[in-house]
């Protein structure tokens, strides 16, 4: 991942960059599943959206789920259309980098996701994961519904409590919104740690459990 002084804030749309118009090359396939990254899911399937600092070691985390059909690494969160990992990276297009995950609900959860995205990085950290700085490792859930938004909402304030019983008293920084557009990352990115198994990884959690038993 790329290290250098970033800003602090997330640009808005007439201080972003400008993007362009068409999207930018991603992979067809994925490298685990062996399925298209944008093809066609099974009609009762649904997908849900985060952001918990470096997407490569995030998105290992996802797909080594059961109940997980695909999932591909992606930028979202900011005002620029089809921004690349540089552009990203530079702090100016207010994106952070997330993962797409597309689940069967009949065998996983969206509180189930949730409580692995809580549980696998900090959450209090603001602009960062760790040594990761800047706006593009933030954490953040986008949401695709109402139901998705209140079980993000009330599991984040049970993990606040989780956290301030083990020690941990810094407030949750999650950005927890409607999800808007969503831009895949470029071919190299996607199952990156699949491709490359000895390759940068910054997952981390703070060690406390989720309390279980609140998704809608």
């Amino acid at each position: 991942m790329l290290f250098s002084k970033k800003p602090a804030t997330i640009p808005d749309a007439a201080n972003a960059l400008p993007g362009r118009a068409n999207a930018i090359p991603t992979a067809r396939d994925h490298f685990v599943f062996h399925r298209e990254i944008q093809g066609p899911v099974p009609d009762d399937f649904a997908a849900a959206i985060f952001g918990l600092g470096c997407f490569w070691g995030a998105e290992r985390k996802f797909w080594q789920q059961d109940g997980v059909w695909i999932t591909a690494v992606g930028y979202a969160g900011g005002p620029t259309p089809n921004p690349t990992y540089e552009e990203v990276c530079s702090g100016g297009t207010g994106h952070t980098e997330v993962v797409r995950v597309v689940f069967d609900p009949a065998k996983i959860s969206y509180g189930d996701l949730v409580k692995l995205f809580l549980e696998s990085h900090d959450p209090t950290q603001g602009m960062r994961q760790g040594n990761d700085i800047g706006s593009q490792y933030r954490s953040a859930i986008y949401t695709t519904s109402d139901a998705q938004a209140e079980t993000a909402r009330d599991m984040a304030a049970a993990y606040q409590g989780a956290l301030a019983k083990a020690g941990h008293n810094a407030a949750i920084t999650t950005e927890i919104a409607p999800l808007g557009p969503f831009y895949y990352a470029e071919d190299y990115h996607q199952q990156y740690l699949a491709k490359n198994p000895a390759g940068y990884c910054s997952i981390g959690g703070t060690g406390v459990s989720c309390p279980v038993g609140l998704s809608v």
